[in-house]
């Protein structure tokens, strides 16, 4: 409780405790009013400074709203140029698909030509492969024909015989031989090469072991082979014989004769496993060729014919070259009497010339004489007249 003058405070009152806080409210409004009044003089030196960085904030604050326009723009530029670029992508990607579909479709159109060419290339070879199939089966066909032809006696010798002709003709001249020659003795002959003497016409007769070569080929025992063996032995020393005897005349052919085997395996076996019987042969002069070595001694004969044929003709050759002796002395005698000739023209031709020179030089010098020496070599004749003085 607080006494002022008469006027007792008691603070146990809310309205006294009410007014003494208005008061103290009231005395700090004015309080700070009176201080703001004391701050505004200080206050309005300082907003100068805030003003001018205010004005510097606008000027910047435009510059910066210029410059967002500007980057506006350009972020629009870019766009454009990121929207055209986009498309000219777009355009690109378009034409090189639309050349690799090109390309994909030339490569599958190719693709499907080139495997059309080989499907044709593919139907050729199998129509080529069929047809070597026919030709093979046709060729078993001829040797099954052939192995027939060859186990008949008859027909083998037929064969032998073909072979032989188609050699023959081949090597020699149509009347260097003759095929199924007649001998004196009544013999035919598979062929008779007219050959002259010595030695004279020789015979070649075709024969064709064929039984004792496959009975030794197919021999599996020692006992078998040696068999077969004496089989091949017999059947080559009768052929021998049998040319020997039918086919070896004296006087009328040559004193030897050839016996042709078909077969070059038939040969090289009975030279290389049975060389008793080739020598045999020898003794009996039955010689042993075959296919290759007939050819050879058939171009050996031939030469013989030439030989001989050369020989028939030597009296018109030496004829002929006396003519010719004859000729070609009277070709150097007027070949000398043409040079003679030719000397002669030579002659006169040099005198030609001489006689041209000379003339060349006189009308040389008269071409040269001085006329006018000449004329005073006639006045010095003259006698001057003189006036007198």
């Amino acid at each position: 409780m607080i006494q002022i003058g008469d006027t007792v405070l008691d603070f146990g009152n809310p309205f006294v405790i009410a007014g003494a806080i208005g008061v103290f409210l009231f005395m700090m409004l004015m309080l700070m009013v009176f201080m703001a009044l004391r701050a505004s003089g200080r206050s309005v030196r300082a907003i100068e400074p805030l003003a001018m960085q205010m004005g510097v904030m606008g000027e910047n604050v435009k510059t910066l709203n210029a410059s967002q326009h500007s980057l506006a723009g350009g972020l629009r530029s870019v766009s454009d140029a990121q929207v055209a670029g986009q498309a000219q992508m777009v355009d690109t990607l378009e034409r090189r698909l639309e050349a690799v579909q090109k390309n994909m479709g030339d490569s599958l159109h190719g693709s499907a030509k080139r495997t059309a060419e080989s499907l044709g290339e593919l139907q050729m070879r199998l129509k080529t492969i069929d047809k070597a199939q026919t030709n093979i089966e046709k060729l078993s066909g001829d040797v099954l024909s052939l192995q027939d032809i060859l186990s008949n006696k008859q027909t083998r010798g037929a064969f032998g015989e073909i072979q032989l002709n188609e050699i023959v003709t081949r090597a020699l001249a149509p009347d260097a031989y003759a095929f199924q020659h007649t001998l004196s003795n009544g013999k035919r002959a598979d062929c008779v090469i007219h050959l002259p003497n010595p030695p004279g016409p020789i015979v070649i007769d075709s024969k064709f072991p064929l039984e004792a070569y496959e009975m030794l080929r197919n021999s599996t025992t020692d006992a078998e082979a040696a068999a077969a063996g004496r089989f091949m032995k017999t059947s080559v020393r009768k052929h021998i014989k049998d040319i020997s005897e039918k086919y070896i005349i004296e006087g009328e052919t040559a004193d030897g004769a050839l016996m042709f085997l078909p077969s070059e395996a038939v040969y090289a076996e009975l030279h290389a496993n049975f060389p008793d019987v080739v020598r045999e042969g020898f003794d009996a002069r039955v010689w042993i060729v075959s296919p290759t070595t007939c050819m050879a001694t058939l171009n050996t004969m031939r030469a013989v014919l030439k030989d001989a044929r050369m020989r028939e003709q030597a009296g018109a050759i030496r004829k002929e070259l006396g003519a010719l002796y004859k000729d070609v002395d009277r070709l150097g005698s007027r070949v000398t009497n043409l040079d003679k000739h030719f000397g002669m023209a030579a002659k006169d031709i040099e005198e030609i010339k001489i006689s041209a020179t000379k003339a060349g030089n006189r009308a040389l010098r008269l071409d040269s004489f001085d006329f006018d020496e000449l004329a005073e070599e006639k006045s010095a004749d003259v006698l001057k007249l003189t006036p007198k003085v």
